[in-house]
């Protein structure tokens, strides 16, 4: 009785891994937030965006699924390395703390921090100095948030739940000005977008974006030759020209 009693316990052990290492072989948790061109809904409400299709690239070749989860952005790196989600893939800029947190990929697009604010206030603010009374927001735990503190523009500072809520800050008058990626910045600001009066001046930082797993994850490693592979084949280009970012790859770049 024992011994059967020993070998039903050593199958539904053997069957709880298996189905344990199954769901993690077969589907990618992806973290994002709603940020265009990365990440956002179509009219359908489905995900889309560079890094929506980035992702189900790698996975189609890596013979997983996508599973995207809005997470809250300053909360990426706990997040990660709790196993709530498997990645972080949202525009992250590989900032020093994000480094030490993740293990992360090859850099994949350049970027930029950049002010945005009225149009028709532009020409008024045309150096960081000029700017240091207004009143600004961006996403907290972000390198938009970074920037504005290291360049000494938070004297009234409003920390926000993702960038798209801080282009809404400067729209209602909340604030003065907002930073944030330079991508969302070509893609939601100007004529033909439903931002119109707004428009970005000055870039505050250089930075790349890459992606980021749990600390001693053999994924970046994966998504690195996989990433090679799309690159080669054409198929990032073709990503990237849909989202107007093909001059943004860094494996454009001269």
């Amino acid at each position: 009785m024992k011994k059967i009693i020993a070998l039903i316990l050593a199958a539904v052990m053997c069957a709880l891994c298996f189905a344990g290492c199954g769901a993690k072989k077969d589907k990618l948790i992806v973290g994002i937030t709603e940020y265009a061109p990365m990440n956002y809904k179509d009219e359908a409400g489905n995900w889309t965006g560079f890094d929506t299709e980035f992702a189900q690239a790698v996975a189609e070749e890596l013979g997983m699924e996508v599973e995207f989860v809005v997470i809250d952005w300053d909360n990426k790196i706990m997040e990660v390395n709790a196993g709530s989600i498997d990645c972080v893939w949202n525009g992250m800029t590989l900032t020093e703390e994000v480094l030490a947190g993740m293990d992360c990929t090859d850099p994949y697009i350049k970027n930029a921090q950049v002010v945005v604010m009225k149009a028709d206030k532009a020409a008024e603010y045309t150096t960081v100095e000029s700017m240091k009374a207004l009143k600004f927001a961006a996403e907290a735990g972000s390198a938009g948030e970074a920037a504005i503190k290291d360049s000494g523009l938070d004297g009234a500072y409003t920390a926000v739940l993702d960038q798209a809520a801080a282009l809404l800050e400067v729209k209602s008058g909340a604030a003065d000005a907002c930073v944030i990626d330079i991508t969302m910045a070509n893609a939601m600001t100007g004529e033909g977008t439903s931002y119109a009066d707004l428009t970005y001046t000055l870039s505050l930082t250089s930075e790349e974006y890459g992606i980021g797993f749990k600390k001693g994850s053999d994924m970046p490693a994966k998504v690195n030759e996989v990433m090679k592979k799309l690159i080669e084949n054409g198929k990032l280009d073709e990503i990237a020209a849909k989202y107007d970012l093909t001059n943004a790859l860094i494996s454009n770049q001269k």
